[in-house]
């Protein structure tokens, strides 16, 4: 039987995830989840708890829970549960008030509402990559922290968005065409901003695969143009010495950080 797996939290339940997943990942094993959020109140914590005691019941099986929950009354009621309990927080807190000499002074929502300075820098990112996704408009390159650039569908904008969203950073893309094969060259307000420059490229087979399940046996998709379109790519990274990464065998979040490994790029939140 498929192990069951709660991720809750009073806030987003991000962190919960993220910490869960980390942990899970490292088990060569499927696992069922559920993800409840806003647990806020006593009366929704005991309804998760009756969640909780009926997935035991229907198992056999005490399913795991790994949660972020600031008040300690609501967190007592799911430690009351029929679950495996792991207590993200807390199990760090105590340890460094200890070392910091400091209480602790939880506030909900403070990872993730408005009230973290990030808040803002974060949504004139996420703007900031929308407006400037896939060479839309060039007018605002000038203004950008890094500028993706690669062949149709090998990452540029997930990437851009997740820098964004997740580090405050300002991440235009540009795509080099078919049309441009002929003679790549980077356009005038790319070599203005040449050191903000970042190459993506990926495995021409493993480009046929994404792009024929967008336009199936197009010569967009052919094997033949993905490898044609890849080669004069990475030809011209390496004449104009344009850093780049293969995003063939990685995640968004692994890309990313890969990026910001590479260029020493700060981020501007997390």
């Amino acid at each position: 039987m498929t192990p069951k797996v709660f991720y809750i939290s009073d806030g987003t339940a991000i962190t919960a995830e993220v910490f869960g997943h980390a942990v899970l990942s490292q088990f060569p094993i499927e696992f069922e989840a559920l993800t409840i959020p806003f647990v806020e109140t006593v009366q929704r914590a005991q309804k998760v708890k009756q969640q909780i005691n009926d997935c035991f019941i229907t198992t056999g099986e005490r399913p795991l829970v790994f949660h972020s929950i600031i008040n300690p009354e609501i967190r007592n009621v799911i430690f009351s549960s029929e679950c495996v309990d792991y207590d993200f927080l807390n199990t760090f807190v105590a340890p460094l008030e200890q070392h910091l000499g400091v209480q602790a002074k939880p506030i909900l929502h403070r990872t993730h509402g408005k009230g973290n300075h990030g808040y803002e820098t974060r949504i004139d990112a996420i703007n900031y990559a929308m407006e400037n996704d896939d060479g839309q408009t060039m007018k605002h390159m000038d203004k950008a922290d890094i500028i993706l650039l690669g062949v149709s569908r090998c990452g540029k904008t997930p990437s851009s968005l997740y820098l964004s969203m997740q580090f405050g950073i300002k991440a235009a893309n540009y795509p080099f065409t078919e049309d441009d094969m002929d003679n790549l060259k980077l356009p005038e307000s790319l070599k203005r901003n040449k050191s903000k420059l970042f190459g993506l490229t990926i495995d021409p087979q493993r480009l046929h695969e994404i792009r024929q399940s967008r336009m199936e046996n197009s010569r967009y998709s052919s094997l033949r143009q993905c490898r044609l379109e890849v080669k004069e790519v990475e030809m011209m990274y390496k004449r104009e010495r344009i850093p780049f990464v293969n995003t063939t065998n990685h995640s968004v979040e692994e890309i990313a950080t890969k990026i910001l490994d590479i260029t020493g790029l700060e981020r501007h939140m997390f």
